[in-house]
């Protein structure tokens, strides 16, 4: 079983808003031991289109602090475990927009390298798409029904999330349901003893930059 934290993030807001919410929820094996999350004053305008699909308009959250008050926290989350997300595109592009590097930290895939770099990350997205080929839908709303974890995701969010942020495209709430995604393959017998380096090379984005990254470990 992996010992080493795994930070599962997420967040909503766009290029032009900027972060105005960020989830994290940290995962050590299967056991979810901590969560963070707060609203942030946008740094742009907030779309129509954006405002429709997180619910977070400018008279919310702007007597908030901006996200980038938070580089303790991200900074200090990263160089204790590797980050983690449900299409890490996302979460990897607007971090480097407000810190495009973090402070000196351990690698995670190649052990004692140490790297200013918020990845390698790992993607429950490219895990699922990997590991169970063939689905109808790998949206993370879709997998959370598919292995039957709705009821356990509503009831952790009815503990730890806001009372009005108890659904999908919260950013706690998403991050809760990617971390349940990756705490479920921990719970089946084949992944049982799967290392971080193998979860990290299969996160790759493709079978190249996997080859690249010098994969040595498979099941």
């Amino acid at each position: 079983m992996i010992s080493t934290p795994i930070h599962i993030i997420d967040f909503e807001g766009s290029r032009q808003s900027g972060i105005v919410e960020y989830g994290v929820a940290t995962l050590v094996g299967r056991s979810m031991t901590a969560t963070y999350s707060r609203i942030c004053a946008p740094v742009g305008t907030i779309s129509d289109l954006d405002r429709a699909t997180h619910g977070i308009h400018e008279e919310m959250a702007n007597a908030a602090e901006p996200f980038d008050r938070e580089w303790s926290l991200f900074s200090g989350l990263r160089q204790k475990g590797p980050f983690c997300a449900h299409n890490v595109s996302v979460e990897a592009g607007l971090i480097a927009t407000v810190w495009p590097y973090p402070r000196k930290c351990p690698n995670f895939a190649e052990p004692e390298v140490q790297a200013a770099n918020w990845g390698p990350w790992l993607d429950t997205l490219r895990l699922y798409r990997r590991i169970y080929p063939g689905l109808a839908s790998y949206g993370l709303e879709a997998l959370v029904s598919t292995f039957g974890l709705q009821e356990e995701l509503d009831h952790r969010a009815e503990l730890d999330c806001p009372a009005n942020r108890q659904h999908y495209h919260c950013a706690l709430y998403d991050a809760m349901a990617s971390a349940l995604l990756l705490a479920r393959l921990f719970s089946e017998p084949e992944f049982e003893g799967v290392s971080l380096r193998w979860l990290i090379l299969q996160s790759a984005p493709s079978d190249s930059e996997r080859e690249s990254m010098g994969q040595q470990e498979l099941l």
